[in-house]
Parts: C-alpha cells; structure tokens; sequence
C-alpha cells in the first residue's frame, strides 16, 4: 500500500468517563500507528456525555499528539458516538478499538488491509475464531458464546463474534448501512453486522488476542435483555422489509454463484421424504428421553420445535436447493408457523389418546405421535413448497446491475479524495 495525501484511516476510541485509562491507552496506540502505519491516518476520541475529567484529557491529548482528534457528544451512547463520527469521517476506512485495549493492537493491520485494498466491505475482530487467545473469565466466556451461537442460528448469519470491540468498515458501505442501524448502545455493533450480512456484504475476520478488562462497567444481565429485545426487533424488520437489505445488496453486495438446476418433483418429494423419515427418528428419539424429566405435553413440543428447525433448515438446502442467507429468516419464521399447525395435529392427537386411554405408557404415546408427526410431514411438504418456497421452484431472474458500478463507485472515491467532504456538524470542545 502506498502513501497517500487524503486521510486513509480513522480509528475512533469511544469513551464515557475513562480519566483513568483513557492518556495512556491514546498513547500507546498513537505510538503503534506511527510504527505500522505507512498511510495517512488519525485517532478520534468520541467522548459520549462523559461527567468526569475525561472531556478536558481528551482536548489536552489533541493539542499534544499529532494526528488525534476528539469529538464530543451531548448524549451518551457508544453505538449513538460511533454512528456520528463514523458518518463524519472523510476516511476512506473507518475502525474502531475499545478503550481498554483488551484487543492486542497486531491484529489492527490485517484488519483494515483487506478494506483498503477493496477486498471486503466489513472487518471484525473474533475472540472465537481457532487461532484467537482469550483471556477471561468462564461466565463470561459462556455468555459470549452462547449469544453468538443465539444470533447465528436466529438470524441466518455466519459471523462469529458479534460484540469485540474491534471492528472496521469502508467508508461508502458506513454511508449505506449505518443510518438503517436503530440501536444506539452496545447492541449497536450485532445490528449492524446482521444488517451488513444479510445484504450480501463480505465480513472479513481476524483472529485476536484479547484479555478480559476485570474492571469493565458493563452491565452484562442488563445488556443481555436489550440485545434480546434488538434480535426480535431487527428480526421483525427483515421479515417485513423495514430494513431494505435487497436495495443495499443491489448496490454494494456480492452476487452469490448461480446455483445449480433445483430438484425435479419427484427429486424434492425423496428428498422430502428422506428428511421427514430422519425427522421422525430423531422426534421420537428426544422424545424418549424428554418425556422421563417433563410431562408429556412440553417434552411433545419441545421435540417437535428441534426438529422442526432443522427440519426447515434441511428442506431449505437439500429439498428446494436454496442457497446462501437471503431469505433464511423470514423462511424459519414460516417454518414456525408450520411448526405450530404441526404441534396442534400432534398435541391434539395425543390429548385425544388420553381421554380414551388415561393410563396409556411411553409406548402407546410414540405410536400414536408418530402416526400424527408422518400426517404432519405431508402438510409440512405441500406448505413448503406451495408457500414458503414457492418463489424458488422456478429460476432466479436475471440480476439487474445498479446504475452505478462498484467500479466505477471506486473511481469516483479515488478522485475525491484530493477534496475534503463536507462533514457533518458535531458540537467540539
């Protein structure tokens, strides 16, 4: 990479009242810019509403330290600081570390690279990755990875870790996806992947060293609720098209490759029959073994909700050749639905066998569900291909190309860049 006169990166530091650590951090990473970095780049301190001395360490760093910049903001919030001077930025890649420099600043170059070069549209720094080294304690280990596992399987997406504090995007791709990101705390950083994903944006990943800040003020139970109620609000809104990912991955997303001819009739109906009778197998299976810790009814839906997932999921990919993430929502939610019409066959035939047989066993309770989970696969088959696959029986027509090529989207940056943008107005000490 070269040098270059307009600004390449900026790399903004969120903080709300860090008098403590917020001098030493700036230093040590404004010393490991000026080692690495050979293109033109700044530090800015986004101060959210900070009460204590940090605002006034902030402005004394800048007039100390070439190339740091401090912004600060009336309203606390790190997803409202990064979303304001992220947009602001005339940088043609914007990034961000927290405070504490839990990350280990090395893998902060081969995190941007791939966004300078023009390679990938967004770069995350992952504790879960193979080659990562994390420092922290078990409770928040299983927090971590169970949220992450959480959004991955509710939301259609593959990234692994939605929540370090080391992220980057280009600059066009923050102009598009930003303004659509509603949350303005730490739930911020998961909508704007899922938003960025399932618009066909390529998410690049770098393993990271991290250690555990044993001083962080994060409230984790606190912040577990909110991000609950982020999945199901982001989760709404790609199902009923508020967040118009399709416009952006017309505009910035990749093309998936073509997919291949979609299976025959007679090919989706072994298909489909191969999956149920494996579904079958596999409900009875939890069955038996729910029904000795639970009553009858819950271990009932609980078996039918698991396989009725994976059910969806394998139907998607195998029965229908549907591929890649588009979509893989708003199908689950319609599985869901299936799901329920199918538990009320199965709940209902089992009600029935005990107001005649009140002192039927385990025995006569798989015969009877089994029978009724086989009549729920038929509908299950006829509503998944005639609604929830319906559009995808038949060949994608042909992609129609944005007026304006990435390409030529390159271009235009690259000539820009000789002239400063104008920025948006933020209130500065």
């Amino acid at each position: 990479m070269t040098r270059s006169a307009a600004l390449a990166l900026d790399v903004v530091v969120p903080v709300y009242n860090e008098q403590q650590t917020l001098a030493r951090s700036i230093r040590v990473l404004h010393a490991y810019l000026t080692d690495q970095f050979d293109e033109p780049w700044r530090i800015t301190i986004a101060n959210n509403a900070s009460t204590d001395n940090t605002a006034a360490i902030a402005d004394a760093l800048t007039a100390e330290l070439p190339g740091v910049h401090a912004v600060h903001l009336v309203e606390k919030g790190r997803g409202r600081a990064l979303k304001r001077v992220w947009l602001a930025s005339p940088a043609a890649v914007v990034a961000y570390v927290d405070v504490d420099l839990s990350t280990d600043l090395r893998a902060l170059p081969p995190l941007v690279a791939p966004l300078l070069s023009g390679h990938s549209d967004v770069a995350i720094g992952s504790r879960l990755s193979r080659g990562s080294r994390v420092t922290r304690g078990g409770k928040r280990e299983f927090i971590s990875r169970s949220y992450n596992a959480l959004v991955r399987t509710t939301m259609g997406v593959e990234f692994s870790d939605a929540q370090c504090g080391f992220k980057a995007m280009r600059r066009d791709v923050a102009q598009r996806v930003l303004p659509l990101v509603e949350d303005n705390g730490w739930f911020f950083d998961t909508e704007m992947l899922i938003i960025a994903e399932r618009a066909g944006l390529r998410i690049h990943e770098v393993p990271v060293d991290w250690i555990d800040d044993p001083d962080s003020r994060v409230d984790v139970v606190g912040t577990a609720a909110d991000d609950l109620k982020g999945l199901v609000r982001v989760a709404h809104s790609l199902v009923t098209g508020r967040i118009p990912v399709d416009e952006i991955y017309a505009e910035l997303g990749r093309p998936p490759y073509e997919p291949p001819n979609p299976p025959t009739f007679l090919g989706q109906v072994l298909r489909f029959g191969v999956i149920g009778v494996l579904s079958t197998v596999a409900f009875a299976l939890l069955y038996l073994v729910l029904q000795y810790v639970m009553p009858a009814q819950l271990a009932n839906f609980l078996s039918l909700l698991i396989t009725a997932i994976a059910n969806t999921w394998a139907n998607r990919r195998l029965t229908f050749g549907v591929r890649g993430r588009r979509g893989a929502v708003k199908h689950q939610a319609q599985g869901l639905v299936i799901f329920g019409l199918a538990w009320l066959v199965t709940s209902g035939s089992l009600l029935v066998l005990h107001l005649v047989r009140a002192d039927a066993g385990p025995q006569a309770e798989i015969i009877v569900l089994t029978a009724a989970n086989l009549l729920a696969t038929v509908m299950r088959f006829v509503l998944l291909r005639l609604w929830v696959f319906r559009s995808q029986r038949t060949p994608a027509p042909t992609r129609i190309e944005p007026r304006t090529s990435r390409d030529e989207v390159t271009l235009r940056d690259a000539e820009s860049r000789t002239d400063a943008p104008t920025r948006q107005e933020v209130t500065s000490s």
